[in-house]
C-alpha cells in the first residue's frame, strides 16, 4: 500500500511539474510566434506573396474560362461571362472586396 501511494503521489508530482513547465514553454513559443508574424518584413512579405496568388488566380480564371467557355453548358458560360464582366465594370474589385489587380 505505501508503494502504491508513493507511487501516486509521484505521478501526481510529476504531472503538475510537467504542465507547469509546458505551459510556460507554450508561452514561450506563442511570444516569438507573435514577434515574428509582427516583423514588418514577414508582413511585407506575406502581403506580397497574398497579392501575386490574387494575380495568379485572376488570370487562371480567364484563362481557364476562356479555354473552356465553349465545353461547358451555356448556363455555367453565362454566369462565368457574368462574373467576368462584373469584375471588370466593378473598378477590378471581386466579392472580397479585394482587387484582381
Amino acid at each position: 500500500m505505501r508503494y502504491r501511494l508513493t507511487f501516486v503521489a509521484g505521478v501526481v508530482l510529476g504531472y503538475v511539474l510537467g504542465t507547469r513547465a509546458g505551459r510556460e514553454r507554450y508561452e514561450q513559443l506563442k511570444k516569438t510566434a507573435q514577434q515574428f508574424a509582427q516583423n514588418p518584413a514577414v508582413r511585407n512579405t506575406a502581403e506580397s506573396a497574398a497579392h501575386q496568388g490574387r494575380e495568379f488566380a485572376g488570370k487562371a480564371y480567364h484563362v481557364v474560362s476562356d479555354k473552356v467557355g465553349d465545353r461547358v453548358p451555356e448556363s455555367v458560360a453565362d454566369r462565368v461571362r457574368h462574373l467576368r464582366d462584373r469584375a471588370t465594370h466593378n473598378g477590378g474589385e471581386d466579392d472580397w472586396g479585394t482587387s484582381n489587380t
